[in-house]
């Protein structure tokens, strides 16, 4: 592991706190913890290695954040996993075009998609209050199979940041889910994409063991709360912290294209 200041460690390890926080309640943790780790490795330190310990960390959190949810939310364990294994191909087709793809042409894209995804909760107050009125069909499980999964694990591939919030969105959308059950769902699913992208960075060795083992602590007491907090407050409180990360998301990718 790199010289890092106790300081530093100090600050990551309460980013990582956070991080597990916001995941577990509403996806998009990476939108802090990955740029944490870019900001308190080394200069000198590859960005591989920052983005391969954030997912070694990430899936602690996402692992307690959802175990959490099974015990305590009415979650479709089933066909959680058959879209997170749909996202986990998605996923690794994602990752073999973005060598040949220029992210920033989609960068503004999705912007203008987050925005207009911010204007339809805000408009529509009732959007993942309340649950489905009975069971999905057919069409909206396959719908969701290959939209939240292939279609967003896609993503995760090609850009990444707020991958967590996309599906929260996509499932509360195509299975007609309350936010919090939604919420509940996507964990399961990062947690298949996660393990894919982990294997693959550890198979490169770019993680930083020592590392993520201390910052994954806190990142899974972070999860467990934020998992706690969403199933006592309910969808109306997701729903808060859904708007305040997609204009964080869109704010971040704004500085990306045009500051950074």
């Amino acid at each position: 592991m790199p010289d890092i200041p106790v300081t530093v460690v100090a600050l990551l390890c309460l980013a990582s706190l956070a991080a597990g926080w916001i995941d577990a309640v509403v996806g998009g943790g990476g939108l802090l913890l990955l740029p944490a780790l870019l900001l308190g490795l080394p200069a000198a330190t590859p960005a591989a290695w920052a983005l391969g310990t954030n997912k070694a960390v990430a899936i602690v959190g996402t692992s307690g954040a959802a175990v959490t949810y099974v015990r305590k939310a009415p979650v479709d364990v089933g066909m959680a996993v058959r879209i997170g294994l749909a996202a986990l191909a998605g996923s690794s087709a994602g990752a073999f075009f973005a060598a040949g793809m220029s992210t920033d042409v989609l960068k503004p894209v999705i912007m203008v998609v987050l925005v207009g995804v911010a204007a339809f909760v805000i408009l529509r107050p009732a959007f993942g209050t309340a649950p489905a009125a009975g069971p999905a069909t057919r069409r909206q499980r396959l719908a969701a199979i290959g939209l939240a999964g292939l279609g967003i694990g896609c993503y995760d591939g090609l850009i990444g940041p707020g991958t967590g919030t996309f599906l929260v969105l996509a499932l509360t959308a195509l299975l007609r889910l309350d936010l919090v059950t939604a919420s509940a769902t996507a964990k399961i699913v990062n947690c298949c994409t996660n393990a894919g992208a982990l294997a693959m960075f550890a198979w490169q060795g770019t993680v930083l063991w020592k590392l993520a083992a201390l910052l994954a602590v806190f990142n899974l007491v972070g999860g467990t709360l934020g998992a706690r907090t969403a199933l006592k407050k309910g969808s109306g409180f997701v729903r808060v912290v859904l708007l305040t990360v997609v204009f964080a998301l869109v704010a971040n990718l704004a500085y990306q294209q045009w500051l950074a």
